[in-house]
């Protein structure tokens, strides 16, 4: 069982998972990365993006709808295709096997999400212009009911519900993907961006502070 860090800041008490913000977790999609699929295939470089993203309400989808317009065509490898598969815009198109904006491996625009090389084309963080289940990964972010307390925790495979028990590997998992763990920095220091945003810069200053060096 993990250990966690409590504290209250302006009202809201942040739960944080100290094991995995004190790790060297790094993503390494794209560096031999298993892929969330039954069987690992590194080589097919899908990553987390082979389920599509789920958009957190009607305001997410739309400003996604607005930012895949706003992408060059020569980033995204399926321009031509809907970007959404389904009349609510909940989530967004598989096509063949992975989200809409996965390029794949030898598209000439680049491999990776279209939204995230957008966004660094254009000068600006991946964190405004993807979904937010995707740049909070591999955070698990908790609400409670009321919204007083937040928990920030890593993903598990329950979290999946039956298809978590079907994955080749859990990157979240040092004992399933070692590589996963030997970055440079504490998640903490790597993830300071996104949990910024999710934090604001005082909460998450107080992260730091509380977790063991």
């Amino acid at each position: 069982m993990s250990e966690f860090v409590e504290f209250t800041h302006d009202g809201t008490t942040w739960r944080a998972d100290t094991d995995f913000m004190v790790s060297r977790w790094h993503c390494i999609w794209g560096r031999g990365c298993p892929g969330i699929e039954d069987t690992a295939d590194p080589d097919a470089m899908l990553g987390c993006c082979s389920v599509g993203a789920q958009m957190a309400d009607q305001d997410e989808a739309m400003e996604i709808s607005a930012l895949a317009a706003l992408i060059p065509r020569h980033l995204f490898q399926h321009a031509d295709h809907e970007v959404f598969r389904d009349d609510q815009r909940t989530l967004t198109a598989i096509v063949d096997g992975a989200c809409v904006f996965l390029n794949r491996p030898g598209f000439a625009g680049g491999a990776g999400c279209a939204l995230h090389l957008a966004a660094v084309d254009a000068g600006e963080s991946p964190v405004d212009w993807k979904p937010a289940v995707c740049w909070q990964l591999p955070l698990r972010v908790e609400v409670s009911p009321d919204e007083s307390t937040v928990v920030l925790r890593r993903w598990r495979r329950d979290d999946w519900g039956p298809g978590g028990q079907t994955m080749a590997a859990m990157c979240t998992d040092v004992a399933e993907v070692p590589e996963a763990f030997d970055g440079q920095a504490a998640a903490v220091e790597t993830l300071s961006e996104e949990l910024t945003r999710l934090m604001g810069p005082s909460a998450y200053s107080q992260l730091r502070a509380r977790l063991p060096r």
